[in-house]
C-alpha cells in the first residue's frame, strides 16, 4: 500500500482538536475539541465525470454545521441507524439526528456524577455500552430506554468495546487491565496481555478496537482485535482468550488505533520516541492483522489525539492541533490483468474464502472462482497466476509471498522470503507428441528448481520434488522484499536494499546492485535493460541493467519522482513508460515527462501509445457488478497529436510528423486516414512501415474494384461500420456480398433475414447452414427449446436428438427414431440417451433399427431388465445371456443381497433358481423364529415361482409339439422333461408345504382367540405332519393350548407327553412341563369333552380327505372349491364369505 498527505481542513481560533470519528456509510465527519467544539463536516466530489472518479475527483466541503452545546471528549456514531453520540469533560451525553440536512438534538442524558471514558454501539446499532470513570456502566438501547446499568466498585474505566456477536464486552481499566463481562454485565475473566512483558511503571490504555468483520476476513480465523498501550506495545488477537496473540512494539507513543473498513490493515497514530536533541514526530504506523508492518506517514504538527478511517478504506483522518488532516490510501488490491481480462479478488463476510473474479471486458462478462487462503494474484500475457497457501501449518511469514511472471513459458515466484521456485513450462495445447515427450524428459532433468537466496554461488538447492528440504527453507538474514522478471532476466530485490540480478531460464547470478532503500516495487523495460525501482517511501528511481547509449534516452541516475505508488513500462518500446504519482498520471519517453492526466486508476497495460486503466477503488465499491466504464483508455501525446494533424492539416503533412516520430500505431493511425480518403498508394505504403500484411492485403484487392461504391463498402467493412458496409451493397444489388459479410461476422440472424427477402433454390442448402448455426447460437446459451425450433428447419438431426434429451423431450426422441433410416450413425447415441434414463424399451428399438443386439442386450441388462435380455439374446442365438446370468447372481448373493438376485432370476424367467433362493430365505427366517405371517409370506412367494416354472416347461414343450403331436402326448413328454432336467423335484413337489404349515399354525392361533376352540383342536392336529418346518416344540405346545381350551384333555394329554419326550428341550424345560401337566391332570381327567373328527381318513380305508383351508376341517362333501394357483380346497359355503385364496392370496373374481 502505498499513503500521502493530501488535504487539510483548519479548526477556527486554534481550537484544540480531542477527537475525530469518520461515519462510514454516509461520509459525515465528528470533531470535538475545547471551548466547546463540536463539528460535524463532509467531503464530496465536485464532478461525475468517470475518468476522475475515485481519489482523483476534487472533494470540498459539503457540509460544515457546528453543534452547540459542550465541549466533547467523546464522539461515536451509530451508522446503521445515522445517530451522533457525544460526550463532554462534565459527563453530559447529546445523541444527534440528521433532519432535514442538517443535525438536531435528540436525546440527551446527564448523570453528573463522574466523566464519560468511552462509548460504544454494539455491531447491529441496537445497544450503546458507556463507561464511566468512576467504574459505572450504562447499556441502553437505539430508541433511549436504559437497558441495565451497573457500579464497579473501586475500578477506574477508560475504555469499552463490543464483541462482533454482541455476547461479549471489553472494559479497558486506567492501569491497563483488560476485562471480560458477558453483554449483561457478569464478569468472566480477566484478559491475559503478554504485550507487555518485561514493562516496568505505570500503564495505560490508547485503545481497543474489536473489527466486526461487517466485510468478510482476510483469512480465516484472522486476528481481530486489537488493543494497545500509550506506550507503543500492541496485541492482536483472534478472539478475547486467545492464548497466542500477535505482539507488535510500535516504538511509539500511542493516543489511537482503528482498524480499516475490512479488517485488513490496523492504523496507529502517535508521536516516535526521540532523543533528547530531537523533538518527537507525529506519525501513523499501518500493520497487517499478522503484525506486519505496511507503512509509515509522518503527519506535521505538535500533537495527535485522534485517528479515524473513511468508510471506503481509501483516506484516512487525523486529529492533530487544531486540524483535520487528510492522508489518501493506494491499498495492495490482490488483481491482474491478462488478456482483456480484469482478475480481481474481495473477501465476503459470510465466506472464509476468497472471492475472485474474472472480468471479461470486452465482453463485460464474469467468472467467479472461490479461492481458500489467497495470498497473491498476477499476471502477464495469456496468463494468471493465482498464489495460495498449501499448508495452513506453515509459518506467518509466508503471507509475504509475491509472484511475478514476464517470461513467456517461465514461471518465477518467492515462496518464502528466503527463497525462490522456477518452473519452465508449456503449454500442452501448442504442442507436438514430440514436443510433449521432450518435456516430460526435461521435466525430470529439472526444469523445476528452488533456489536459496543466500546460495548465490551454484543457486540451486533442490529440484521440484526436493521443495521440502530443510536447507532450502533456511533463515536469512536479509530477507527478499520484491521480484521481477522478463525473458532474458531475473531481479531479486532483498530488504537491505540489494537487488540480485540472474539470468534466465538458466538461473546464474550475473550481478548485484546497492539502492539507498528498501525496494518495493521493481520492473524491467520490454528490452531488458532498464530497471525501474519504487522505494518504500514511494520515490522512482531507473537504473541501466544493460549497456545502451543514454544519448537521447536522458541519463538514469538523475531521474527521480517522488510519491510514486504505480509504474508500467509500455510493451513495445524500452524508453516509454507511465507512472502514478498522487492522483496524476505521467507518460514519460526519453525520461521527459507528458502533461499529467488526472486519475486515481491503476495501470493495466502499455501498448500502442495506449494506456488502459482501471479504476479498481469503484470496482471494489460493488465487486459482484462492474461497469466498463471503470475501465478508462488514454491516449498518449504523440497519438494524439497525430490524429489532431491527419484531421486539421491532411494526410501529407502528417506523414511527415510520423516519419520523423515512427511508430506502428502511428503508422497504422495513417494508413487507416488514407483507406478513408481511398488513397491507396500511401495507404499501402503505411500498412508495409507497420507490418501489417492483411491490410496489405486488403490495398491490393481494393485496387482491383473498378467501381467507388464497392471500394467504399469495403473500406466501411474494415472499419466495423458493418450496417453502413451492408447498405451500400444492397443498393448495388450485391446482396451475395451483404450475405458473405454477414456469414464472416457469424451473425446469422441476418443472414436468415436477407435469405429470407430473396428468392432462389440454390439458397436452400445456405438457409440450412443457418438454421443450424442459429440453433448453436442457442443451444450454447442452454436455450433448448429455441435451438429445436431452428434445428428442426435445419434438418440436423444430430444436435436435435441432443435437443430433445436436454429438454427430457423423450417422445420427440422417440419420434425421431422412428423418422431415422435403419442403420443410421445417430441410432446408437440415442439408445445410450434411452439407457441413461432408464428407458429400456426405446432403447433397444433404437439398437435394434441399427443392427445391434449385442448392445440391446446390454442395456437391458444395465436396466436390471433380465427377462427382455434373455428373450433378445434367444431371439438373436446369444449364449452368454446365461453366464451373464449366473455371474451377476453370484455376484449379488456373495453380498447377502439374496432378495435382489431372487428379482433378477424372476426377471429373466429363471424361475426355479428363485424358487429356490426364496425358499432359502423363508427357512432361514423360519429358523429366526421370525414374525409367523411374514414366513408365510415368504413361502407363498417360493411356491408361486415354483408353479410359475413348472407352467413355464409346459408351455416350452407345448409350442415345440405343437403341430407334430397330439396335445395328451405333447404333455406327457412336457412332464416326462420336467421331470428329467429339474435340479431339485422336491422343490416343486412339496412347493406349498411350507405355506400351508404357517397358513394351519396362524388358523389355529386365531380361532382358539376367536373361541372357535373345537375348530382350532383340527387344525392345530394337521401341524403334526409339518415337524420338518416348524419346531415340534412350538406345534406340540399349540395343540396343548388349543385342547386344553377345547376342554379334549385326552389330546392335550398325548401333546405333554409328546412334548415331555422331545430330546431338544434341556432338563429345566422338561422339568417345566412335566409341573404344568401333574398342575392341569389331577383338576381334570386325561378325556376329552367333545367329540372331534380327529382323522381326515375314515376308518378301515387309505383315503384321505383335503383340508379346507378356511376351518382346518376335512372336506367330506363331493363338492368344493379348488384354488386356481395353489390347487388347495376349501368348503363352498365357507369360501363364499371370502375376495381371495386364504393360502395364496389369488383374487376369487
Amino acid at each position: 500500500m502505498f499513503i500521502y498527505l493530501s488535504k487539510k481542513i483548519a479548526i477556527p481560533n486554534n481550537i484544540h482538536l480531542r477527537c475525530v470519528s469518520w461515519n462510514k456509510d454516509q461520509g459525515f465527519i465528528a470533531c470535538g475539541g475545547d471551548d466547546g467544539l463540536l463539528r460535524v463536516l463532509k467531503l464530496d466530489p465536485q464532478t461525475d465525470d468517470a475518468k476522475v472518479k475515485g481519489l482523483a475527483a476534487p472533494s470540498n466541503l459539503s457540509m460544515n454545521q457546528t453543534l452547540e452545546g459542550h465541549s466533547v471528549q467523546v464522539v461515536t456514531w451509530n451508522e446503521q441507524h445515522q445517530k451522533l453520540t457525544t460526550s463532554d469533560q462534565n459527563g453530559l451525553i447529546i445523541v444527534w439526528m440528521l433532519y432535514k440536512g442538517s443535525w438536531y438534538e435528540e436525546m440527551i442524558n446527564n448523570r453528573n456524577k463522574s466523566v464519560v471514558r468511552s462509548m460504544s454501539w454494539n455491531a447491529d446499532g441496537q445497544k450503546i455500552c458507556i463507561v464511566y470513570e468512576d467504574g459505572a456502566v450504562i447499556v441502553g438501547s437505539v430508541d433511549g430506554n436504559r437497558i441495565w446499568g451497573k457500579e464497579l466498585k473501586g475500578i477506574q474505566l477508560a475504555h469499552v468495546s463490543w464483541s462482533p456477536d454482541s455476547k461479549t464486552l471489553l472494559y479497558g481499566m486506567a492501569n491497563g487491565e483488560v476485562h471480560i463481562y458477558d453483554n449483561q454485565g457478569n464478569f468472566i475473566v480477566k484478559m491475559t496481555v503478554g504485550c507487555l512483558n518485561n514493562v516496568n511503571g505505570a500503564i495505560s490504555i490508547a485503545g481497543i478496537h474489536w473489527y466486526s468483520g461487517a466485510q468478510g476476513y482476510v483469512e480465516p480465523d484472522c486476528p481481530c482485535l486489537a488493543i494497545c498501550f500509550h506506550n507503543g506495545r500492541c496485541q492482536i488477537m483472534r478472539y478475547e482468550n486467545d492464548e497466542n496473540p500477535v505482539n507488535i512494539d510500535t516504538l511509539m507513543n500511542v493516543v489511537s488505533i482503528q482498524w480499516n473498513q475490512s479488517g485488513s490493515v490496523l492504523a496507529v497514530g502517535g508521536s516516535l520516541r526521540a532523543s533528547v536533541s530531537q523533538k518527537e514526530v507525529n506519525v501513523v504506523q499501518f500493520y497487517t492483522p499478522f503484525g506486519e508492518h505496511l507503512r509509515t506517514l509522518k503527519v506535521p504538527g505538535k500533537q495527535m489525539t485522534a485517528v479515524a478511517w473513511e468508510g471506503a478504506g481509501l483516506r484516512i483522518g487525523l486529529a492533530v492541533d487544531s486540524y483535520i488532516y487528510f492522508a489518501n490510501i493506494r491499498p495492495d488490491y490482490k488483481w491482474g490483468y491478462c488478456s482483456s481480462t480484469v482478475v480481481y479478488a474481495y473477501t465476503k463476510p459470510e465466506r472464509q474464502e476468497y472471492c475472485v473474479v474474472f472480468w471479461d471486458t470486452k465482453n463485460n462478462e464474469k467468472f467467479v472462482k472461490y479461492v481458500k487462503s489467497l495470498l497473491s494474484i498476477t499476471a502477464s500475457g495469456d496468463f494468471c497466476i493465482l498464489a495460495t497457501r498449501a499448508d495452513e501449518s506453515h509459518p506467518q511469514e509466508d503471507t509475504e509471498i509475491e509472484s511475478g511472471s514476464h517470461a513467456r513459458y517461465v514461471l518465477v515466484l518467492t515462496l518464502t522470503s528466503d527463497a525462490f521456485y522456477t518452473w519452465q513450462y508449456r503449454v500442452a495445447k501448442k504442442l507436438t507428441a514430440v514436443e510433449i515427450n521432450q518435456v516430460t524428459r526435461t521435466k525430470k532433468e529439472g526444469r523445476q528448481r528452488l533456489y536459496h537466496i543466500d546460495n548465490v554461488q551454484s543457486g540451486a538447492v533442490e529440484s521440484a520434488g526436493g521443495l521440502g528440504s530443510a536447507k532450502a527453507f533456511t533463515a536469512t538474514r536479509d530477507p527478499i522484499c520484491c521480484i521481477t522478471a522478463t525473458d532474458k532476466a531475473l531481479l531479486v530485490g532483498r530488504e537491505s536494499g540489494t537487488v540480485h540480478r540472474y539470468s534466465l531460464p538458466h538461473i546464474a547470478l550475473v550481478q548485484k546492485y546497492t539502492l539507498n532503500n528498501r525496494a518495493y516495487h521493481l520492473s524491467l523495460n520490454c528490452n531488458s535493460s532498464r530497471l525501474a525501482v519504487i522505494d518504500v517511501s514511494g520515490v522512482l528511481t531507473l537504473l541501466d541493467v544493460e549497456a545502451r547509449d543514454s544519448g537521447p534516452t536522458g541519463d538514469p541516475s538523475k531521474f527521480e519522482r517522488k510519491d510514486v505508488w504505480d509504474m508500467k513500462w509500455a510493451n513495445d518500446n524500452p524508453d516509454l513508460f507511465a507512472m502514478m504519482e498522487k492522483t496524476r498520471m505521467y507518460v514519460f519517453r526519453n525520461l521527459d515527462p507528458e502533461e499529467p492526466i488526472q486519475t486515481s486508476g491503476y495501470i493495466c497495460n502499455f501498448e500502442d501509445l495506449e494506456i488502459k486503466s482501471v479504476l479498481l477503488d469503484e470496482v471494489m465499491k460493488d465487486p459482484e457488478r462492474p461497469n466498463k466504464d471503470y475501465l478508462i483508455t488514454f491516449e498518449i501525446r504523440s497519438l494524439r497529436d497525430s490524429r489532431a494533424l491527419i484531421e486539421k492539416v491532411g494526410i501529407k503533412d502528417a506523414s511527415q510528423f510520423i516519419e520523423d516520430n515512427p511508430h506502428p500505431r502511428l503508422w497504422r493511425l495513417l494508413a487507416e486516414a488514407a483507406l478513408q480518403q481511398l488513397d491507396l498508394k500511401r495507404a499501402e505504403q503505411a500498412f508495409v512501415h507497420c507490418k501489417d500484411y492483411q491490410g496489405i492485403e486488403l490495398v491490393k484487392r481494393l485496387a482491383n474494384l473498378q467501381s467507388e461504391a464497392m471500394k467504399q463498402a469495403e473500406v466501411a467493412a474494415y472499419f466495423s461500420r458493418f450496417e453502413e458496409a451492408e447498405r451500400m451493397y444492397l443498393d448495388m444489388d450485391r446482396r451475395d456480398l451483404a450475405i458473405s459479410l454477414r456469414i464472416k461476422l457469424g451473425d446469422w440472424f441476418r443472414v436468415l433475414q436477407l435469405l429470407t427477402a430473396g428468392s432462389g433454390d440454390s439458397e436452400d442448402a445456405l438457409q440450412e447452414q443457418a438454421h443450424n448455426a442459429i440453433g448453436d447460437y442457442f443451444a450454447d446459451r442452454q436455450k433448448w427449446l429455441n435451438a429445436v425450433q431452428y434445428y428442426l428447419q435445419g434438418r440436423n438431426q444430430e444436435r436435435l436428438a441432443e435437443c430433445y434429451y436436454m429438454l427430457e423431450d423423450y417422445d420427440g426422441l422417440e419420434r425421431l427414431t422412428v423418422s431415422l433410416p435403419e442403420n443410421h450413425k445417430l441410432l446408437p447415441d440415442i439408445g445410450q440417451m434411452f439407457v441413461t434414463v432408464g428407458m429400456c424399451e426405446q432403447a433397444v428399438s433404437a439398437y435394434l433399427r441399427c443392427n445391434q443386439p449385442k448392445a440391446a442386450v446390454d442395456a437391458c441388462v444395465h436396466l436390471n431388465q433380465w427377462n427382455n435380455a434373455v428373450e433378445l439374446a434367444k431371439n438373436h442365438n446369444m449364449k452368454e445371456i446365461k453366464s451373464l446370468l449366473a455371474k451377476y447372481a453370484s455376484h449379488l448373493l456373495e453380498k447377502n443381497k439374496t432378495l435382489e438376485a431372487v428379482e433378477l432370476y424372476r426377471k429373466a424367467h429363471h424361475f426355479l433358481d428363485a424358487a429356490k433362493l426364496m425358499f432359502m430365505i423363508a427357512n432361514q427366517e423360519a429358523k429366526k423364529k421370525s414374525r409367523p405371517l411374514r414366513v408365510k409370506k415368504l413361502y407363498v412367494l417360493a411356491a408361486l415361482l415354483a408353479n410359475n416354472h413348472h407352467q413355464q416347461v409346459k408351455t416350452s414343450q407345448h409350442t415345440k409339439a405343437r403341430g407334430t403331436k397330439s396335445e395328451a402326448t405333447s404333455a406327457l413328454d412336457g412332464l416326462l422333461e420336467e421331470e428329467a432336467t429339474q435340479a431339485d423335484q422336491c422343490v416343486v413337489d412339496s412347493a406349498w408345504r411350507g405355506a400351508q404349515a404357517f397358513h394351519l399354525f396362524l388358523l389355529a392361533q386365531r380361532q382358539v382367540m376367536d373361541g372357535h376352540t373345537e375348530d382350532a383342536v383340527q387344525t392345530a392336529l394337521h401341524l403334526r405332519d409339518y415337524e420338518d418346518i416348524i419346531p415340534a416344540v412350538e406345534i406340540y405346545s399349540l395343540l396343548a393350548v388349543c385342547s386344553a381350551a377345547a376342554r379334549a384333555f385326552a389330546t392335550c394329554s398325548r401333546a405333554f407327553i409328546k412334548l415331555e419326550s422331545l430330546e431338544s428341550l434341556d432338563s429345566e424345560q422338561r422339568q417345566l412341563y412335566e409341573d404344568l401337566a401333574l398342575e392341569i391332570f389331577t383338576k381334570y381327567s386325561p378325556k376329552d369333552g367333545c367329540t372331534l373328527e380327529l382323522h381326515s381318513t375314515p376308518e378301515g380305508t387309505d383315503v384321505k380327505f383335503p383340508t379346507c383351508m378356511v376351518t382346518g376341517r376335512p372336506i367330506q362333501e363331493l363338492q368344493f372349491w379348488t384354488c386356481s394357483v395353489c390347487r388347495h380346497y376349501a368348503l363352498e359355503q365357507e369360501i363364499s364369505k371370502y375376495n381371495f385364496c386364504p393360502l395364496c392370496h389369488t383374487s376369487l373374481s
